[in-house]
């Protein structure tokens, strides 16, 4: 059977880690990475070597070690729950499964900034996780008006799954439960 890695795309507070660990509740030898877990890590323990400016190479790196772990080391299908906002860092992850044999799909969460909005109010999420943010609000601002930010296309994965309301979740997640199966 190939394997899969399934890669969330989506702003704050959209779902993706929610539906992530959804998806590995219900899939067969099924592994979430989730960044968030790997930034809080370093802010909990390792703070001092934190860059203070440009990309988090820290956390890249931290979250590369567990990929290349998991796709090498495991039979696990992978599941990625971070923004993957930028299309040439998804193609750049994707390029990487796909030279290993994994089939790909995306899940893009396009979700209305009104709901995204409501969600970061309400949300009860440490903050721990931020090196350059102060809230979540900042952040969804920030990705509000990123220049960088590509919707994804169907070209860039095996399969392309958008979510544009969360009563859709569930949907997808036996959709790409028979995927395996088919697989």
């Amino acid at each position: 059977m190939s394997r899969l890695v399934i890669m969330t795309v989506g702003k704050t507070h959209s779902g993706k880690t929610t539906f992530a660990k959804e998806l590995e509740a219900v899939l067969q030898q099924a592994i979430v990475i989730d960044q968030d877990n790997h930034a809080e890590f370093i802010n909990c323990h390792y703070k001092k070597l934190r860059p203070t400016e440009g990309p988090n190479t820290l956390k890249y790196s931290i979250t590369n070690a567990i990929v290349n772990y998991a796709a090498e080391q495991s039979n696990f299908h992978i599941i990625l729950s971070n923004s993957n906002l930028n299309k040439t860092g998804r193609t750049n992850v994707l390029r990487y499964f796909h030279d290993k044999g994994f089939e790909s799909i995306i899940v893009y969460f396009d979700l209305s900034m009104d709901l995204l909005k409501e969600r970061v109010k309400q949300t009860q999420r440490s903050n721990v996780i931020f090196r350059s943010a102060s809230s979540f609000l900042e952040v969804l601002e920030k990705q509000e008006n990123s220049t960088e930010i590509q919707v994804p296309s169907e070209d860039e994965a095996n399969y392309l799954f958008t979510i544009k309301d969360p009563i859709h979740t569930a949907d997808i997640i036996q959709q790409i439960r028979a995927l395996v199966g088919g697989i």
